[in-house]
């Protein structure tokens, strides 16, 4: 074709189809039990009878990763950031104690770069891969004039399954239930926009080595990808049990994310005492002069995932959590309250 009027308004068909070819081996690295079909279709199947499920309940979720992408492209780093997408997505899925089965990505930008969307797409697959989870589709948008020509963003798609008798909701949370904390990997992908402009504040840049640690490049340690909780979550309930509730620590913290998988009458009591604030986040804290209020308000503050767990489970628990390559902290308590609504309550000091 002389003359390609699409191309010329600022849309390559011929390399989202070159983008497609790429990314096949990586898509093909995540099938899993219960896929049907190919990729490429318009549509996905999937059969939960063949994935091991009897009386499955389908729990779904969506996420994106913020700000953090700013930090991706301004370092041209682009590997990692895929797995935090797919990390958002399942890890929420498991609070209700679901197993990812698949996942869907869109990827949006204003003119497609073949060699870099194909590096996020591969850290998708990654993610999926890690996650037992199938990439089964996604959808690729070139917008010129939505976008800028270098930005791009994502969003990603989950769905799980949980046998019914399995489902976990928070109602089973009793006094005197233990909180087990387990490590975050950094900042995971929430609060990037008051972490960028504190970086810009400061004398460092993303290529600075970091200071905290001068072995360390500082865009690399704030581009660790979230953490990604589900197979030692998922072992830890089929082999010890004993967990009654579970929060994934996102977008509000710790202040805000304990608290909604609690039920009306609870409390938590969290004390700051049982673990260290990890350096990034005392630099954060002391360069951005964030009050400790506000850093439980907008950070994982070393926790990226939270359990609570009957005391009498809590060490097994702990151990089994630990076996499969955890730092797991026992962090606080519930208590009974006689107003009808739920809060949590901080002890001690960063």
């Amino acid at each position: 074709m002389k003359n390609d009027p699409y191309k010329d308004a600022g849309v390559d068909i011929e390399a989202g189809n070159i983008l497609v070819n790429r990314i096949k081996p990586f898509v093909k690295s995540t099938d899993r039990a219960g896929v049907m079909g190919g990729f490429g279709g318009f549509g996905s199947f999937f059969d939960p009878k063949a994935a091991g499920f009897k009386d499955p309940i389908f729990v779904s979720g969506t996420d994106g990763v913020g700000t953090k992408l700013k930090i991706a492209i301004e370092t041209k780093k682009y590997d990692t950031i895929g797995i935090d997408l797919v990390a958002m997505c399942v890890n929420d899925l498991l609070v209700q104690g679901a197993e990812p089965l698949f996942f869907l990505d869109y990827y949006a930008c204003g003119a497609l770069n073949v060699d870099s969307a194909a590096q996020v797409i591969k850290g998708i697959a990654k993610g999926c891969e890690l996650s037992n989870c199938a990439l089964i589709g996604g959808e690729t948008a070139e917008m010129p004039g939505m976008y800028s020509e270098n930005d791009f963003d994502l969003a990603g798609f989950a769905v799980g399954a949980v046998e019914r008798e399995k489902v976990i909701t928070g109602q089973n949370i009793t006094e005197g239930n233990v909180i087990l904390g387990l490590a975050s990997n950094g900042v995971h992908s929430n609060g990037f926009s008051l972490v960028r402009k504190i970086v810009e504040g400061s004398e460092l840049s993303y290529s600075s080595p970091a200071p905290y640690d001068p072995k360390l490049n500082f865009g690399q340690c704030l581009l660790e990808p979230t953490r990604l909780y589900i197979n030692p979550v998922l072992k830890a309930l089929k082999e010890v049990g004993g967990i009654n509730g579970m929060a994934h620590i996102t977008g509000g913290g710790l202040s805000e994310n304990i608290p909604r998988c609690l039920p009306e009458n609870m409390s938590a009591f969290v004390d700051l005492n049982s673990w260290s604030l990890p350096p990034l986040f005392q630099w954060l804290q002391s360069v951005g002069d964030i009050s400790q209020e506000g850093l439980l308000r907008t950070f994982n503050c070393g926790i990226g995932y939270v359990l609570v767990v009957e005391s009498s489970k809590a060490d097994e628990l702990g151990a089994c959590l630990e076996n499969s390559g955890e730092t797991v902290y026992r962090i606080g308590y519930i208590k009974e309250r006689s107003e009808v609504n739920k809060e949590i309550q901080f002890s001690g000091k960063f």
